[in-house]
């Protein structure tokens, strides 16, 4: 565990090491999940590796998605074959070898309501099937993600008890997997470069870069170094541009909902909910661990400046209440929803008509000054992303290094079904911690209280803070409510969570 702690002492320590001229074989720009992918496979390999952010671990796109693990049904429906291999073959990696701790298989029911034609749910079962194929053709057993389904309208009511019920006539049910946060997998990655030794700083705002390193600037005390590097690769998403002028970029952005189960009777499956006049989008319900529903998502060009926290619009907030509520009997309300958050997908500029048809795949490039960009692809794929992109930058720099590994290496955290149901922990934390939760509770100190909801409401425990400032490189309120824990995804949680962040901060800096 050592090792791979990330702290506030281990961040200065780092970054004073490289701004005394210590030369690194590769420098990562941004430490969202293909930042911090590319850092572990890097490292993986036995290069030496520096990875810096501007702000913190997750704090872009990586934090704003749907939190799923999906087999790629949406390509396959496009007609992107390849890329929905690439994404079930990814997701068994992550639900089965890499990161088994913080992925789950989820079921998704599409009732059967007037709305949903007989020949839309004819082709949906289609689709299914064939997601059941691309599922047998990566290897993934039935019994990690079960086949799809058709059930009746008795069956739908269970999963899904809020469901519209007048004129059901069943349902189809498909499994995909759900990550119990994405932030959660990005400190994983993250704190498992750091493991193979790479050098994780974050606060460290790049402001010029070159083949052979980068200007930046510490935000936390102004100073400004220079860092060395043999070969550079930029991971900033869809800030990409501002580091590499080449960049093509088309960004869009993807609004979710933030709702209370209990509004939707605690379902115990994803809604889906087609989109009208649409043949291939929905919208999702998607239950949560700590009793929340995230419903989404919009696609929305964004044109002008990229920001760094972006706003859902009242737009986006109406259409996705107006397309749920075709599903849902009561509606739901504005007044229903206690958050709302918005990402920026990171697309590749295309000539399609609208964002939601322009391809997920990635792009790795080379600028003619030696440094390696990487746009595009999805959370997912990050790990093939991030192969593509140390192949590319170690072939410019003529670096030597060893084949991609992170095929097979466990995220810290992970173990074995077998291994998480006997870990003496609270199921809580084990979801969120795999086999490092027994540590979590250790770091109470054997104090009860730290063990128990920081609020009223608010699961999250004062030892889970603790630990997110001891052992991930939490600096701040910000990452404690934010990123490491989700709680400042509802605005009233987290006025309530506040004092406790600022105890945690409080008690490992005294």
């Amino acid at each position: 565990m050592s090792g791979s702690s990330l702290s506030a002492a281990r961040r200065q320590r780092d970054l004073a090491d490289l701004a005394a001229g210590s030369t690194v074989d590769l420098l990562v720009v941004g430490l969202g999940v293909t930042g911090a992918g590319v850092a572990l496979d890097a490292a993986a390999r036995g290069l030496t590796v520096a990875a810096v952010d501007a702000h913190d671990l997750a704090f872009g796109t990586s934090r704003w998605s749907s939190k799923l693990v999906h087999g790629g049904l949406r390509y396959l429906a496009a007609g992107h074959l390849g890329l929905a291999y690439r994404s079930a073959a990814e997701r068994d990696v992550l639900l089965r070898r890499t990161a088994p701790h913080l992925v789950t298989a989820l079921p998704f029911v599409l009732p059967l309501t007037p709305s949903v034609s007989r020949k839309r749910a004819a082709q949906t079962r289609a689709g299914f099937a064939a997601g059941d194929a691309l599922r047998v053709a990566v290897g993934t057993p039935a019994a990690a993600l079960p086949r799809s389904r058709t059930v009746g309208a008795a069956e739908v009511v269970r999963l899904v008890p809020a469901v519209r019920r007048a004129g059901l006539r069943g349902g189809i049910v498909q499994w995909d997997g759900q990550l119990v946060d994405d932030a959660r997998l990005v400190v994983g990655l993250a704190r498992t470069a750091a493991a193979h030794g790479a050098r994780i700083v974050t606060r460290c705002r790049v402001e010029d870069l070159h083949s052979r390193g980068a200007s930046v600037r510490d935000t936390l005390t102004g100073e400004r170094h220079e860092l060395r590097a043999r070969a550079v690769v930029n991971a900033t998403g869809v800030w990409a541009g501002g580091l590499d002028p080449a960049a093509r970029l088309r960004p869009s952005r993807g609004t979710h909902l933030v709702l209370r189960a209990e509004r939707l009777r605690h379902p115990g499956a994803a809604l889906i909910v087609p989109v009208p006049g649409e043949r291939n989008r929905f919208v999702f319900a998607l239950p949560q661990a700590d009793g929340l529903i995230y419903a989404g998502l919009t696609d929305e060009p964004v044109d002008g400046p990229v920001e760094d926290v972006p706003t859902p619009s009242p737009a986006e907030i109406g259409f996705l209440l107006d397309v749920l509520n075709t599903g849902l009997d009561p509606a739901i309300t504005a007044a229903d929803v206690v958050g709302a958050f918005a990402g920026l997908r990171p697309l590749l500029a295309g000539t399609a008509r609208t964002t939601a048809e322009l391809s997920r795949r990635h792009e790795v490039s080379t600028s003619p000054g030696g440094v390696t960009t990487v746009i595009g692809g999805k959370l997912t794929t990050y790990r093939s992303t991030a192969r593509a992109a140390v192949d590319a930058a170690v072939a410019t720099a003529g670096l030597t290094a060893g084949p991609c590994r992170t095929h097979r290496l466990p995220l810290v955290g992970a173990g074995s079904p077998a291994q998480l149901a006997r870990v003496a922990a609270p199921a809580r934390l084990v979801a969120r911690y795999g086999v490092e939760a027994p540590a979590v509770v250790a770091g109470a100190a054997g104090d009860p209280a730290l063990l128990t909801p920081i609020a009223d409401g608010v699961p999250v425990t004062a030892a889970e803070l603790l630990w997110a400032v001891r052992h991930e490189g939490a600096l701040d309120e910000s990452d404690l409510l934010d990123r490491r824990t989700r709680v400042g995804l509802v605005p009233t949680d987290r006025l309530l969570a506040v004092p406790a962040a600022r105890a945690a901060l409080s008690a490992t800096t005294t």
